[in-house]
Order: C-alpha cells, then sequence, then structure tokens
C-alpha cells in the first residue's frame, strides 16, 4: 500500500488535516493516539512506566500522569530516554498491527516526531508530508487549546525538530499558517491527496 508521514510540529494542524484524509478514504495511523490508548487506564505501557518510575507518575484513574512526566522528561534527558525505550517498541508494534490491517486508498502515518526519529521513518514511507506554520501560531494554538504557558509550551517546541529541519525532508507541504482559512486548508490537503491516490494507482 502506499505510505504517506505526515508530520509538523505542536500546533501545526497536522490532526485536522488527518481527519479529512480519513473522510476522503485514505486509512490514518495515529502513533500519538497509539501512545495515548497505551498510557491509558490498563494501558499496556503503565506497568513498566510504574516499574521505572514509580507510582507518583501513575494518576488516581491508573492512567500515567502526563502533566507530572511531561515536567519530569522535559528537565531530564535520560528520563525521556527511559520513557522512550518503554513506549517505542510497544508504538511501532501496533503501528506495524494496524497497518498489516489497513484497506484504505493509502495509508498514513501520522508521526509528530517523524524527523526526530532520522532515517527509521524516511525507509517506511513513500513521501513525508509537513503540515507547516510559524512558531507564533503554534503557541497560541496550543495555549487556547491546552492552557498550558507560552513557556511550558516553547519547552516542548524545544525538544521537537525545528521547521527548518522539518521543511527540509518534506516532499509535500500543507501550509496553516495563522491567515489560512479552513477553505484554504481543505483544499489543499485535498490537492495532496489526489496526487496520493494517482501515485497508489500508479504503483
Amino acid at each position: 500500500m502506499y505510505k504517506v508521514g505526515l508530520t509538523g510540529g505542536i500546533g501545526s494542524g497536522k490532526t485536522k488535516v488527518a481527519d479529512l484524509l480519513a473522510t476522503w478514504g485514505a486509512t490514518v495511523i495515529d502513533t500519538d493516539a497509539i501512545a495515548h490508548a497505551l498510557t491509558a487506564p490498563e494501558g499496556e505501557a503503565i506497568a513498566p512506566i510504574r516499574a521505572a518510575f514509580g507510582p507518583d507518575f501513575i494518576a488516581a484513574n491508573g492512567a500515567m500522569d502526563r502533566a507530572a512526566m511531561r515536567q519530569h522528561v522535559f528537565s531530564n534527558p535520560q528520563a525521556r530516554h527511559q520513557l522512550e525505550a518503554i513506549l517505542h517498541p510497544l508504538i511501532g508494534a501496533e503501528t506495524r498491527r494496524q497497518a498489516e490491517a489497513a484497506s484504505g486508498l493509502y495509508c498514513v502515518f501520522v508521526v509528530p516526531l517523524l524527523v526526530e526519529a532520522g532515517e527509521r521513518w524516511r525507509h517506511q514511507v513513500d513521501r513525508i508530508c509537513v503540515v507547516d506554520c510559524d512558531p507564533a501560531t503554534q503557541i497560541a494554538r496550543v495555549q487556547a487549546r491546552s492552557g498550558l504557558t507560552p513557556d511550558a509550551i516553547e519547552r516542548i517546541m524545544q525538544v521537537q525538530a525545528s521547521r527548518q529541519a522539518r521543511l527540509v525532508v518534506a516532499d509535500d507541504i500543507i501550509v496553516n499558517d495563522a491567515t489560512t482559512t479552513l477553505n484554504e486548508l481543505v483544499q489543499r490537503s485535498r490537492q495532496c491527496h489526489e496526487q496520493w491516490c494517482q501515485a497508489a494507482q500508479a504503483g
């Protein structure tokens, strides 16, 4: 099946683009959604996270305490690597399982940290699409939806690839900046969708 890696910084709008592609017939596999499921109550990652980090990082409902973990790993690179060592193999296994079951026009892997993963994703997809916007727009969008402070959002952005690094690896770019209307985002996404459908049929 033809495969597209979809990425973008926090607040770029990649989830909205992925939702549009799904409505048009693509199979969407969202690695962030998989990570959320793994760290939800009774998720597969909860036991190893509790063993590695202790009960302080498990919320009362049995899910990973995302706020506590976010604060911990952003100030502690070793802890971040430890968390990634737990989550990444589980995310990879579930991603492969969903890909094997995919039946859409083509397959979209939504990977927030695609660029940060280096060559690993480049070899697994036919195209890389970046949903792009400027950093100020990212901060404004994330603050509006999450209530995080600009400082907290900037710390998240600092551990993500730079805007320039994402654009360098992009085969396709969907601009979704502060001036982009929903209609324009739909049109830009649709144009990519039609190109990928043609490539999938030709391949």
